[in-house]
């Protein structure tokens, strides 16, 4: 007699299981033919780590929590010249379902308080299309197409010797006003597009951390009740990790807690994964308590790895901005992304993460300088970012 066939919910996770490994090892033999041997056998032994997500694994491993559905999957999308529909096949392959696109706004520096904008089609130095008014409506419409909805998250670019907004400090409280009048304006400029094109999500401010010092709390109050007036959906605001998500007082108005989440985990040079691990702790610790006090929800709206080996000692850094040009370490980017995924996502409050960066066309044999930098992109940590999104 035959015996009867096992049905098909209790045999497919264990075939699945067995041969995704063995097609991951063959997608990196042919994607990665120059790559170290060392990085490719390391790629295969995270791609065969267990989850910890899906009922049948949690049997398997006792505490592991199941997925979240709602959870924001997300990438930095880098605006380009234009784009295609099959720029996004990537990201559905990766089980990514959200996008931050990021239009700019300019200062001339830190210490002065106009805003120059560009909402059409930028030219020269000020922008590219696809951080316009029509480059953002049509990237989101397409991304909307594949299932992929999009964060709008504006920064601000300081010229001059500092690019970065947490740089930004005026010298008196009337220049501090006139900074917030200029803010407003072009702050509500985004929430009225975002509205209109019915994006998922508003960042109303990224690592402007001088600004969001407590003396600034009633002019910021008063800005979310202007976009609460223009945009219905929900708000962010993404802060600095060291310190700045601290000192926020008006997270109260807002609907979520972002972090842009570099924070540094380890000082030696390609670290293993325990040590990694182990540099989590305190960190999560910190945000596990003050998380309890706010009571929002949290989001990494910002997290990334470098290529280098020291991609775990500070994070936030570019790598085109370091003393020295480090070799490429592909493994040790992906030991991080392992180890912010193993750590990071299964906390209860963290609801989403957007991985810095996304180059919408870049391909394996692209310019070298967009492979050393953070973009796990054509890298074993795709395949890392792949799984644990999938899951």
């Amino acid at each position: 007699m035959t015996p009867p066939s096992l049905p098909v919910q209790r045999w497919w996770p264990w075939a699945l299981a067995a041969v995704l490994p063995l097609l991951l090892f063959f997608w990196f033999r042919t994607r990665h033919a120059d790559a170290p041997a060392d990085a490719a056998r390391e790629a295969l032994a995270l791609a065969k780590a267990p989850s910890p997500f899906g009922a049948a694994l949690a049997r398997r491993s006792p505490g592991a929590v199941a997925a979240d559905s709602t959870r924001q999957c997300g990438v930095s999308w880098v605006g380009g010249d234009s784009i295609k529909v099959e720029m996004l096949a990537p990201l559905t392959k990766n089980h990514v379902t959200w996008m931050a696109q990021m239009p700019f706004g300019w200062q001339a520096s830190a210490t002065e308080p106009a805003i120059r904008t560009s909402y059409g089609r930028p030219s020269g130095r000020f922008g590219l299309w696809g951080e316009s008014d029509a480059g953002l409506t049509y990237t989101a419409r397409l991304a909307k197409s594949k299932g992929i909805r999009t964060l709008l998250k504006p920064h601000l670019w300081v010229r001059g010797r500092s690019s970065w907004p947490g740089d930004i400090n005026m010298s008196s409280a009337a220049d501090w006003d006139t900074w917030f009048a200029n803010y407003a304006p072009f702050i509500l400029h985004y929430a009225a597009l975002a509205e209109a094109e019915h994006f998922a999500g508003l960042c109303i401010g990224t690592e402007l951390q001088h600004a969001t010092e407590p003396a600034h709390e009633k002019a910021w109050r008063s800005l979310i009740k202007q976009i609460r007036r223009v945009y219905h959906g929900p708000l962010t605001y993404a802060a600095n990790w060291s310190g700045e998500y601290e000192q926020i007082k008006f997270w109260d108005a807002l609907d979520y807690v972002g972090i842009q989440a570099y924070f540094p985990l380890s000082t030696q040079p390609s670290p293993p994964l325990d040590s990694l691990l182990r540099g989590w702790q305190p960190h999560l610790q910190k945000l596990a308590r003050w998380q309890k006090k706010i009571r929002k929800p949290v989001v990494f709206t910002e997290v990334g790895y470098k290529t280098t080996p020291d991609a775990a000692a500070k994070p936030w850094e570019w790598p085109e901005r370091m003393a020295a040009v480090a070799p490429a370490d592909e493994a040790t980017q992906a030991r991080c992304y392992e180890a912010l995924f193993r750590a990071c996502w299964g906390q209860p409050w963290l609801k989403g993460m957007f991985i810095w960066k996304w180059y919408p066309s870049l391909q394996a044999d692209g310019p070298a300088r967009r492979h050393a930098d953070f973009t796990p992109q054509h890298k074993p940590a795709e395949a890392v970012l792949a799984r644990w999104y999938g899951q």
